[in-house]
């Protein structure tokens, strides 16, 4: 059992009988698994996932409720908490193993309120915890408790969902915001990659359509886009006007303007966190899993860890704004690239969406050899990421751990190069690769599956999916943020 989970509930008295635990329960792919089920046999699945859970809350001796067809209302006194953890919710588990014939696994996302002082207040934290676990993916169990949040599970890759009636309702309701605002500003995250730009990219699109002033926020030219920028500002009107500076975006924003971020739904991560207070009109665009610290007061959310990439989110929206959207080459290069470097090279997160877009995009000017080309790096860059493969360390017999160095022209996209090559080792399942980059260090994190890395990021402040993560460490020395990074993986404390 994890110490803080337990200094956790003694600071908060939980043992006292007389406590209650608030709880929210969801059937995370509902829909999916009865499709996948012949119809004859669906409520047998309904029955056998009902019974389970009847029987948990009898266990903890607890009270539940069904009140939608896959949502549930759990209370239980908050002392049977040590046990849950105990027995890492092995709710999640059993639900899983339910085999009626379906073809995915039922998952379950729990969210779970503690320490609220009243029923509506642990009501409230419940609810907080349960947005939070399914904007992770779901399959996890999450518990809040005041300012605090305890991750649980998470095991299952996200399952994609084949509609577009998500994105087309999406694609509505940001016309409509785009229409009725005074301006557009899109900001992405600090170190802009080629997801964050392109997706950046396309959402320009979407609002240059509807004849809305609109500006992207880049500050300079970061590595890890250099080629795709030198493409784009030859582009009319992107040197002169589209691309501003922080300092220009702080002076052209207002109440009455509209801030759509990209490919990032943490504050201390975008490219300048002091817009987030000028303007009460915020969207978000993101596939990463969520973490506990977010963007709340938004207008517009579009979060869907599934996805590949926000390029895509993005892409799919496009269409519903406007039919036939004109591209340059340069911009449908852009939306491509993301799509193509978050999924290495569509091996990686790829659903029917994904190559959907990639066919709109290619359809609309986009090449995959240009692509190709902007991942180019030099001699020395290459040679950096050979000497990293190289000088891997393996922890444990299947963990690689390596350090890049930073004197290259662009340190985050070799880090990342050098992760994913470590992974063809054999016998290794993820792989971790540091590199110092100004005044932080960068983490780039690949798993085949075995292990979320994105939980032991999440440890390092970082985040990202189960297969790939990263990490920005400010104010720290590699060798101990590398010394840090090794403690986490040889403890065993990181459930997966």
């Amino acid at each position: 059992m994890s110490a803080a989970f337990l200094n956790e509930l003694s600071e908060l008295k939980l043992d006292s009988p007389d406590k209650v635990a608030v709880s929210l329960i969801f059937i995370d792919n509902y829909d999916e698994v009865m499709e996948s089920v012949e119809e004859i046999g669906r409520p047998l699945l309904s029955a056998l996932i009902d019974r389970q859970l009847n029987a948990y809350a009898q266990a903890n001796g607890g009270i539940i409720q069904k009140f939608e067809k896959d949502k549930y209302f759990f209370i239980f006194l908050q002392d049977r908490l040590f046990g849950m953890e105990e027995a890492n919710f092995e709710i999640l588990e059993k639900i899983r193993n339910i085999d009626a014939g379906n073809k995915f696994p039922v998952t379950l996302s729990i969210g779970i309120g503690v320490g609220g002082g009243t029923l509506p207040r642990s009501l409230e934290h419940a609810r907080a915890a349960i947005d939070l676990a399914l904007g992770r993916g779901g399959d996890q169990v999450l518990l809040k408790s005041s300012d605090k949040y305890f991750f649980f599970g998470g095991k299952v890759k996200e399952i994609e969902s084949n509609s577009r009636v998500r994105a087309r309702v999406k694609a509505y309701a940001l016309s409509e915001l785009i229409k009725e605002s005074e301006n557009v500003i899109i900001m992405g995250h600090r170190n802009t990659d080629m997801d964050c730009f392109g997706a950046a990219i396309g959402v320009y699109k979407m609002a240059s359509a509807l004849h809305k002033q609109c500006n992207i926020l880049l500050n300079g030219s970061p590595p890890g886009i250099s080629l795709l920028y030198k493409r784009i500002i030859k582009i009319p009107g992107y040197a002169e006007t589209i691309l501003i500076d922080s300092k220009s975006a702080l002076a052209a924003i207002t109440a009455g303007s509209l801030l759509i971020v990209v490919d990032t739904h943490r504050p201390s991560l975008t490219e300048c966190p002091e817009l987030l207070q000028r303007t009460k009109k915020i969207v978000v665009f993101d596939h990463h899993r969520k973490c506990a610290e977010f963007i709340g007061n938004t207008v517009l959310n579009y979060h869907e860890p599934y996805a590949s990439s926000t390029s895509e989110l993005v892409t799919e929206m496009i269409p519903y704004v406007k039919d036939e959207t004109v591209f340059e080459e340069a911009e449908a290069d852009a939306l491509l690239a993301g799509i193509t470097i978050d999924t290495k090279n569509f091996a990686l997160k790829t659903g029917a969406k994904t190559f959907e877009a990639a066919a709109y995009l290619r359809r609309h000017g986009a090449d995959s050899t240009r692509v190709r080309m902007l991942q180019q790096s030099d001699q020395k860059s290459y040679k950096a990421k050979t000497t990293a493969v190289n000088n891997a360390e393996i922890l444990n017999d299947s963990i690689a751990i390596s350090v890049c160095s930073g004197e290259v022209e662009n340190p985050t996209l070799i880090t990342a190069q050098a992760a994913d090559e470590l992974l063809y080792i054999t016998g290794v399942v993820a792989s971790f690769v540091l590199c110092r980059f100004g005044d932080s260090v960068l983490v780039s994190a690949r798993s085949l599956g075995g292990l979320n890395v994105q939980r032991i990021m999440e440890r390092l402040d970082g985040g990202g999916h189960q297969n790939a993560a990263g990490a920005q460490i400010k104010g720290r020395e590699l060798g101990d943020v590398k010394r840090e990074l090794e403690i986490i993986l040889t403890e065993g404390s990181v459930k997966i």
